[in-house]
């Protein structure tokens, strides 16, 4: 269970977070040529240019991060490291909460 004084991220107006996907390791031959170094911002809808495989894996860890949650054995709450499903040519993906918020107009 988690500590009491643990803080949790301060939540936006909307009561959610847009989360950044990193690609921070890739191995073997990615059919779809996701390679180290692209990004995503998601929000509500699936990125345009990513493997529906790879987003099926992390979609639960993006909701996680998204809606406010953090992984207890994490050493950072607002990062986290997924992998996608091929194990003989896996990508690595780091998702990263994103606090800052633009400021209103």
């Amino acid at each position: 269970m988690a500590d009491q004084d643990e803080k949790k991220p301060e939540s936006n107006d909307s009561g959610h977070y847009p989360v950044k996907i990193e690609v921070i390791s890739q191995k073997g031959y990615c059919h779809i040529g996701h390679k180290v170094g692209d990004t995503w911002t998601v929000s509500h809808v699936t990125p345009a240019g990513m493997c529906i495989g790879a987003f099926q894996a992390l979609a639960l860890q993006l909701k996680m991060l998204e809606f406010g949650g953090q992984f207890p054995w994490a050493p950072n709450p607002d990062t986290h490291d997924c992998a996608c499903p091929d194990g003989v040519n896996p990508v690595i993906f780091r998702l990263t909460r994103i606090r800052e918020q633009p400021p209103k107009e």
